[in-house]
Formats: structure tokens, sequence, C-alpha cells
């Protein structure tokens, strides 16, 4: 009887536990796995948000601000783009070969007309012209010793005359006398031929000399400097491609202009003298004033386009060449009709404008950055509403912004 309750004990000690471990056995398990968790949400907001205010590049579709004419529509018949090119423009070069010894100018100076910007090497030049110089005294000199001897036989002659009349001397001695003179004569006028010969070898001389001055041939301003004191330089391409051919490039900025291409089916909308309103990529706020100066009346077969000439109304120091631009022609009044008026503020798609904290509001692209801009928003005409305030002609507006764009985000135009 007394063994049954050992084997019971025995068997009760050899039983397998299987209830879970106590959690304390695995330290820590639970709050990795929330850290890991909490991190991954981190990361997904940081995407969001990159792709909404800084790298990503949003893609948004885009429309530009439109002038409104007084009828109410947009005053452009017609828009291009071209570029602002010199009619005056010049690659200043020396008129002989020489060796550059001073250059007085660097890229962005003005220069006047005549004035110096370079000089060559006039060490041949200068010798010339004093040969030619001495030359021309020497010249001179000799015609002083004919002239003096042709008096001489004038004096003779007048003598022999007396002479004669007395019977002192002999009538063939008069006619020697007589002919000395003419002889005499005849030096002196070839001399004074050589005189004015060596007198042109002086100019010559001299001209050759001024070739070494380079000057400025109207009034500009550099835009290249292509050759540096020590080169050789030459009004020809010569030396195997070692020789420059120009010192700068000048240009007369009163003579800027922009030339576009119009399709040629358009080209009944343009005429000379039409107004202009100008807009370079580089000032997409300032409306330049412009006409139309000419037409070229040739068209380009491969492009199908003929070229226009426009000038400006108002000069400015940002008006540079190769400038990219971008030109809307407005309606022309007819003759002894008033000008066309433009209405207050711009045209642009509904779609641009929304409600932010009580105000309208559009967002306009610039470097590729969304810019919150507050706006005065007038009447409307169909899809698109007038602003009168905050909004200049030629700004890029996003259309149909999305809900969670930022002020300062970077977007990309939709294709």
């Amino acid at each position: 009887m007394t063994g049954e309750p050992d084997k019971k004990a025995l068997l009760g000690q050899l039983r397998i536990d299987r209830q879970p471990e106590p959690e304390h056995r695995v330290p820590g398990r639970r709050a990795w796995i929330a850290g890991a968790v909490a991190a991954l949400l981190v990361l997904l907001g940081g995407g969001a948000w990159l792709a909404l205010s800084g790298r990503g590049g949003l893609a948004v579709h885009t429309a530009t601000a439109q002038a409104l004419s007084a009828s109410g529509g947009v005053a452009s018949v017609l828009d291009a783009t071209g570029y602002v090119t010199a009619r005056r423009e010049a690659t200043v070069s020396a008129q002989i070969t020489g060796t550059v010894t001073q250059v007085l100018f660097d890229e962005g100076d003005h220069v006047k007309a005549g004035q110096v910007i370079a000089r060559l090497d006039d060490t041949a030049q200068r010798a010339a012209l004093a040969q030619s110089q001495a030359q021309l005294q020497s010249a001179q000199a000799v015609l002083t010793e004919d002239e003096a001897q042709l008096a001489q036989y004038k004096r003779d002659v007048k003598r022999d005359e007396d002479l004669v009349t007395r019977h002192l001397v002999s009538e063939q001695e008069t006619e020697q006398a007589r002919t000395q003179v003419d002889t005499g004569s005849a030096l002196v006028q070839s001399q004074k031929k050589q005189i004015e010969l060596a007198a042109a070898n002086v100019r010559a001389a001299q001209v050759q000399l001024d070739y070494c001055t380079v000057r400025a041939p109207f009034t500009g301003v550099v835009i290249a400097k292509a050759a540096q004191v020590g080169e050789i330089v030459s009004p020809f391409s010569a030396g195997g491609g070692f020789t420059r051919t120009g010192i700068g490039t000048l240009v007369d900025m009163d003579s800027l202009e922009i030339e576009v291409d119009v399709n040629e089916a358009y080209i009944n909308r343009v005429e000379p003298g039409q107004p202009v309103v100008s807009v370079l990529n580089a000032y997409p706020d300032w409306r330049i004033p412009s006409h139309v100066i000419a037409i070229i009346p040739t068209a380009d077969r491969s492009k199908a386009t003929v070229k226009v000439r426009i000038g400006f109304d108002t000069r400015d120091a940002r008006i540079v060449p190769d400038m990219g631009v971008r030109v809307s022609f407005e309606e022309k009044a007819a003759a002894g009709a008033a000008p066309v008026q433009r209405l207050p503020g711009v045209l642009v798609p509904a779609d641009a404008l929304r409600k932010d904290a009580g105000e309208d509001v559009v967002f306009v692209v610039q470097d590729r950055r969304a810019l919150r801009r507050a706006v005065t928003v007038g009447g409307g005409s169909g899809d698109s509403r007038q602003v009168l305030a905050g909004l200049s002609a030629g700004e890029t507006v996003i259309v149909d912004a999305p809900a969670g764009l930022k002020d300062g985000a970077a977007v990309t135009e939709a294709k």
C-alpha cells in the first residue's frame, strides 16, 4: 500500500509541463516590432512630403496669363517666339598683319566711335615713315637749289640782252642763256613733281602707321575679346589657322531688335507698324512695348515661315543680344481710330483659381517651383476669369492645382 503513493509521486515528476513560457523570457520583442512599424510610417510620410514639396517635382498642368483688350478679349491676334538680334555688330580687326602690343578693352566695356581699343607693333611702320619724310626733305632741298640756279639763269639772260643791244656780246651767247633758263625751269617743274611723289609716300607711310592703332568703328558695347597681347592678327585668314582675324566683337545696343519666324498661314495677321508686346524669357514680368519694323519678303521653304523684324519702343540695358523672347502681335487700330485699350488685369482659366484662408489665390510657376500668389478676381467669361491684381500677363499659372500643393513645392509641367 505504501508503494502506490510513491509511484504516483514519481510519475508526477516525469510529466511534461505544456504551459507557455513567461513573457519575461523574450525581453523587448513587442517593443522592437512597434518601433519598426513607427519608422516605416515615418519613411512613408517623408516620401509623400518630398513628392509634394521638394525633390519629387509634382507634375502639373499650366496656362499663361493673357492681356485683355478693351473689347474684353485677348489683345494679341498672334503669338510667336524669337530672339533678340543686333542689326549693327562687327568683329573689329586690324587692317594690316601685326603683333598685338596693347588691348585696351574687356568684355562688357562701353566704347565710343573712334576710341583706341588696341595697338600693334609699329616699329617697321615708323621706320618707313621716317624714310619717306627724309626723302621728302631731300627733294625739297634739291628744289631750292634748282630754283636758285634758275634765278641765276634769268639774270644772265637779262644781262646778255642788255649787252647785245650794245654789240658787246654775240646773239648766240644770248640764245644759250635763254636755253639755260628753259632747262632750269624744266628741272624745277620736275623736282616739284618729285616732291609731290615724296609727299604721297609720306602720307602712305602715315596710313600704314595709323593701321597699327585699332579704333572702334562705332559706339557700342564689347561682347567678345578675341586677341591677347603677343598674338599676331591679320585681316586675312593666314598662318594655318594660328593667326587671329579679329581682335574683338562690338555691338551697337541701339540697333537691337527682335527676329521671329511666323507661320506663313498666319502672316496675314501681321503688318508693318503693328503694335507688339514683347516679354523676355529672362524677365517674364516685364512687358516691353514694341512694333513691327518690316516683314521680310521671302519665306523659308523648309519651315514654312516668314521672318518678321520687331523694334523696341524703349531701350534698356537689360536687353542683350541672343535673348529668347515671346511676342504678342496686337490689333492695329484703324486710321483715325483710337488705339487699342487694355482692360486692367489678365485672363486666366477659372480652374487656376482657388480659395485659401478666405482669399483668392493662384500658384505661379517660377524656376520649377509653385509660388502661392494672392489675387483680386474680376468678372468671368466662359471658362476664363479676369484677375485684376496680383498677376501679370505672360506669367505661368497652375491649372487644377492639387489640394496638397504647398507654397514653394517643386513642380514639373505635365506632358
